[in-house]
């Protein structure tokens, strides 16, 4: 009896110490593919394409100074005229040009009553060859009497952004992934899906550095993407 009561001791020993070095190889082991599922690399790629923009507006201010009320607003309204002849003659359609307001100041000076008008227009237009026609000959306003405000300028517009967002995005990850792969090629290891990924900010400027200071817009523009990817390493 006392035999088979250590006979059987031992065998349980046995398979303990083979459940604990299976257990401990296979916990090795889960820790070994856990370590290696976490390596990864951050990498940021860019994407930039030119564009032409597809929006004109050109905020317009004009005034007639004077001192009897209706002798200013026959001048202002005069300037009103010219100024559509102008863009008429340019081939523009009636209601591209449009009021957007009008102000009216008066002030006593020396006993003497002087009165401003200002009148606001707005050109809105997708023909930007002729927008830049305008801006172009618009001395000519100037010999038709009317004297534009300082601020009055044309701003050019991309408005087509989400048609090409796809593809920027697509080309920013391919950028991305050809600088983890050469950080994986100088590491010794290889890139392999992707484990995270944000999109950046969509910018749009102008192409060559136009406008930056202050000076007139420009149509065409530069449209970029920054976006951060975290791929996997194997």
């Amino acid at each position: 009896m006392a035999d088979m009561r250590d006979k059987i001791l031992l065998g349980s020993a046995a398979l303990l110490a083979l459940g604990v070095m299976t257990g401990g190889y296979l916990l090795g082991d889960g820790l070994t593919r856990a370590k290696a599922a976490d390596r990864s690399v951050t990498v940021r790629g860019l994407a930039e394409k030119d564009v032409t923009a597809d929006l004109a507006t050109w905020s317009i201010s004009y005034s007639a100074t004077g001192f009897d009320l209706p002798t200013v607003r026959t001048e202002i309204d005069n300037n009103t005229k010219e100024l559509r002849a102008y863009f008429t003659s340019l081939g523009f359609k009636a209601d591209d040009l449009r009021p957007t307001g009008a102000g009216v100041n008066q002030y006593l000076n020396n006993g003497v009553n002087n009165i401003t008008i200002t009148q606001r227009m707005l050109l809105r237009t997708t023909d930007i060859a002729r927008a830049q026609r305008a801006v172009a000959q618009q001395f000519d306003l100037v010999r038709r009497g009317v004297t534009l405000q300082e601020g009055s300028g044309m701003r050019y517009s991309f408005t087509k952004l989400n048609d090409v967002k796809p593809q920027m995005v697509a080309a920013a990850t391919r950028d991305a992934r050809a600088a983890a792969e050469q950080f994986a090629k100088d590491s010794g290891s290889g890139v392999g899906g992707i484990k995270s990924a944000t999109q950046g900010y969509f910018s749009i400027d102008a192409r060559d550095g136009e406008g930056g200071d202050g000076s007139a817009d420009t149509p065409y523009k530069k449209v970029r993407v920054v976006t951060t990817v975290d791929f996997y390493l194997k």
